[in-house]
């Protein structure tokens, strides 16, 4: 099957320690990444262990102390057990058709000096960065040990003049800030310009049955990022914690290119038979009738859009206990009209070739998860939207992800909405399509923000960002005819290029819009084109908060995009990945301004390209450029 690893290299061998204190290294397979762990002998800090990350020779996180709620010291180095691994696995969907998974690996058991008791620091190290976790084993003899985690020591000491990518929420706008006075605990993934040029991305993976680690800078503290637990563990062992992640990259662009990373640190898949998920776009009705729904129905299938989605409102109030969501019944203050039939909608869909998709709130789904599965899954419901999830805590993370397997056990598929953030799930079950927790365009972010985001909380996977095209910030300022107000819009074409820009397996379009906004522009096509999972994906260039140019292929085709912040720049569009001696025709949307007389002023060109064509390209303050390339 498509998710099945092709096994290339594994080997194991053993390292017998006798509770020493020297130092344990451990490199990438390229040999340019090493972390060094190394066990405190000093009086003050006696047992207590720490580690350093370097980058052909250049210092990416400095001396730094691990431990975990117990085993902050009086630690020693009982054994070292040394694996390495290169093996090639297959999606079931993602932004490459294949990936590799290649490391070195060490797992050093701990001994407490006092008590014997042990712990396990499982380090691995990629090409494209270092991870570690805690692992609690099981005693041989007397079982598995009842833990409370409340807390981990880890920390990252970076270098002066470092600067650091922050948002403090989930679906916040990004700071550059230096390594001190945060104002509040700040969201993984963490980006940073470390003071000797490199960028590093910390991140977590594999958060699923565990409580979710942000960042922190202590008071009066300056350049050591801490880890900061939501709330504590009780597990009985064997117990992992989350990966603690540490990516290393040259340039910008390399961090958003590695971000398998973080799915190669999740199992495999474990639904035995995926062909059922089936990524696709989607628009979502605001009208909350039959006769409505229908309508929109109808524009999908004109559109070449896959789904329909039926936003809140449809069962009742979304916040009230007594809305139902086994059954429909409008909330009176979105529809006055209450008329609306879910089964029979989702029949004339199917007689179109389009799939349907719910939204229900958490406060529904813990009330009614395991009656609206089965009933969802005989209606013949594509997937399920959580609303108003509750992250962070260790209780409702794992409430959370079980909630994603059972409806894997109905062949439905989720995108969880607002502050939840991936780390990699969507690898173990890939039903999981998407999920919010961005600042996405129903927010209408500028041009600074959109270029920040694809190195920042991009690197973490997919993100739900709900495109809109035609009602943007002119919604919000209630100013459409104004002047003034045309200057605040991203571009038409910035706004196309954030659907290849932004990944996400279910790709929402339109957002805001209605079929009556539609007036078939002829640069719809390429929304009616696009792809939303990917053969081959190339970061081209780019530079944090300014601009991102990306490539993405699906069969012979590839998509083209570019964005700038604010500012307007010329951008030299690489096409070097193109197939060297072929020729290629390129269709290209960029915006033509007022020359073109529709209302969206998008200029489409069609010419010959080759790999050697140079392409620049003029881009507006807000503005992008995308191209379909066969």
């Amino acid at each position: 099957m498509n998710h099945i690893a092709i096994f290339l290299l594994t080997f194991f061998f053993f390292l017998k320690c006798n509770a020493s204190s020297e130092p344990v290294k451990i490199s990438s397979p390229d040999g340019f990444l090493t972390m060094t762990l190394t066990v405190n002998d000093s009086s003050e800090k006696k047992g207590q262990l720490n580690y350093h990350i370097d980058y052909k020779d250049k210092p990416v996180i400095l001396n730094s102390e691990l431990g975990i709620t117990g085993w902050e010291s009086e630690m020693e180095i009982e054994t070292v057990t040394q694996q390495s691994r290169d093996t090639i696995w297959y999606p079931v969907y993602g932004e490459r058709a294949t990936v590799r998974d290649h490391f070195n690996a060490k797992t050093i058991t701990l001994k407490k000096k006092n008590t014997g008791q042990k712990l396990q620091l499982i380090v691995r190290a990629y090409n494209e960065g270092i991870a570690f976790r805690y692992f609690f084993p099981e005693h041989p003899e007397h079982g598995g040990a009842y833990l409370t985690i409340n807390s981990e020591k880890t920390s990252f000491s970076v270098s002066e003049n470092t600067l650091a990518w922050v948002a403090y929420r989930a679906q916040h706008e990004y700071h550059l800030l230096p390594v001190k006075d945060w104002k509040d605990l700040v969201e993984r993934p963490l980006t940073l310009q470390l003071g000797n040029g490199l960028y590093a991305s910390l991140a977590e993976a594999e958060m699923v049955n565990y409580s979710r680690t942000k960042f922190k800078v202590n008071s009066g503290e300056e350049n050591i990022i801490r880890c900061a637990m939501y709330g504590p563990v009780e597990e009985i062992a064997p117990v992992a914690t989350p990966w603690r992640v540490v990516m290393v990259a040259e340039k910008p662009a390399d961090l958003l290119a590695n971000n398998d990373l973080i799915l190669n640190l999740n199992p495999p898949c474990e639904i035995k038979n995926p062909e059922w998920i089936k990524p696709g776009k989607v628009i979502r009705t605001v009208s909350l009738t039959t006769e409505g729904a229908k309508k929109v129905v109808d524009f999908a299938a004109k559109r070449k859009i896959e789904y329909v989605h039926f936003d809140a409102g449809w069962y009742g109030a979304e916040h009230a206990i007594a809305s139902d969501p086994t059954k429909s019944n409008v909330d009176p203050k979105r529809c006055p009209v209450n008329d609306l039939n879910i089964p029979e909608v989702v029949s004339y869909a199917k007689s179109k070739g389009i799939g349907i998709w719910l939204y229900v709130n958490q406060r529904a789904l813990v009330k009614y998860l395991d009656q609206i599965l089965p009933l969802y899954e005989s209606w013949g419901i594509a997937g399920v939207k959580f609303g108003f999830v509750q992250v962070g805590s260790h209780h409702w993370t794992n409430w959370m992800h079980e909630a994603v397997k059972k409806c894997a056990d109905h062949h439905l598929m989720v995108d969880i909405h607002d502050e939840y953030r991936p780390t990699g799930f969507s690898r173990t079950y890939p039903n999981l399509l998407t999920q919010e927790g961005v600042r996405g365009n129903e927010e209408f972010p500028d041009g600074n923000t959109n270029t920040t985001l694809p190195f920042t909380r991009y690197i973490a996977g997919a993100a739900d960002a709900t495109v809109c095209y035609f009602h943007r910030k002119e919604l919000k300022l209630n100013l459409a005819n104004s002047i003034n107000a045309r200057s605040l819009l991203n571009t038409s074409c910035h706004q196309m290029a954030l659907s290849v820009i932004g990944y996400s397996p279910l790709q929402f379009l339109y957002w805001y819009d209605t079929p009556d906004d539609v007036q078939d522009e002829p640069e719809l096509k390429f929304f009616d084109q696009l792809p939303t999972v990917w053969d081959d994906t190339k970061i081209l260039d780019g530079k944090i908060g300014e601009y991102i140019i990306m490539a993405r292929r699906k069969g012979d085709q590839w998509f083209v995009a570019a964005i700038t912040n604010n500012d307007g720049r010329k951008i030299d569009m690489p096409l070097d990945f193109l197939k060297t001696g072929k020729t290629y025709e390129m269709t290209s949307y960029t915006d033509g301004g007022e020359k073109i007389k529709t209302r969206t002023h998008v200029k489409i060109e069609k010419q010959k390209v080759t790999s050697k064509t140079k392409y620049e390209v003029e881009l507006q303050p807000r503005g992008g450029v995308t191209m379909i390339i066969r």
